[in-house]
């Protein structure tokens, strides 16, 4: 199994994490985003967005993290665990990845980019944006140690990597306890791979 990455990437990241705590083994195949080694026919031809990441799974091919997770989910995840079968279950689990594709990225990831990719973002409006989404996540975190439980979903590893790199965003995450023993626990979790800290000044691709 491949997984096409740059440590930079939340995504990719958050692909990594499922990866490590279902056990599969992987080899990570280092894009150079600087090089735009994503906008190659080669690439393209993996993934017509020209984004990463993207698994390669012994010729099935499946890009964007979000999809990576629903399909490790039902291929690997034999006790569903990590994406439930019952309908709620799923349903809540689904709710959280489209939560990382809109709030948690166009807040605390786009804060990010500021600093980490010299991104166009306007941090007077995308660091509101991200402390009004980690107010709804510490709601949540109030009333269960997992975003849609007891047990670890792959709800958390959507969410993870992106809030638990937001103070290189200016996002200050003092203010959100219950999140911050979340992060805790997942960082705890066996098969736990970190999100490495990201040099600043790289340039966007």
């Amino acid at each position: 199994m491949k997984l096409y990455h740059h440590p930079i990437s939340g995504h990719a990241h958050r692909a990594q994490l499922a990866l490590s705590l279902l056990g599969l083994p992987h080899e990570l195949i280092h894009v150079d985003l600087a090089a735009r080694a994503h906008k190659t026919p080669e690439f393209l031809a993996m993934n017509p967005f020209g984004q990463i990441p993207v698994l390669d799974d012994d010729g099935t091919v499946v890009p964007d993290s979000g999809a990576i997770l629903v399909y490790l989910a039902e291929r690997y995840d034999t006790d569903g665990q990590w994406i439930p079968r019952d309908p709620v279950g799923r349903a809540r689990v689904q709710a959280w990845l489209s939560a990382a594709a809109g709030p948690i990225a166009y807040g605390v990831s786009a804060a990010r980019l500021i600093h980490v990719v010299s991104a166009r973002f306007n941090p007077d409006e995308v660091i509101p944006r991200a402390h009004a989404l980690l107010a709804v996540v510490e709601s949540e975190l109030q009333r269960r140690p997992f975003l849609i439980g007891e047990r670890p979903s792959f709800a958390d590893v959507a969410a993870y990597s992106y809030i638990a790199n937001a103070p290189e965003g200016n996002v200050d995450l003092a203010g959100y306890p219950a999140l911050r023993g979340w992060l805790a626990r997942i960082e705890a979790l066996p098969g736990f791979v970190p999100f490495a800290q990201s040099p600043v000044g790289l340039r966007a691709a």
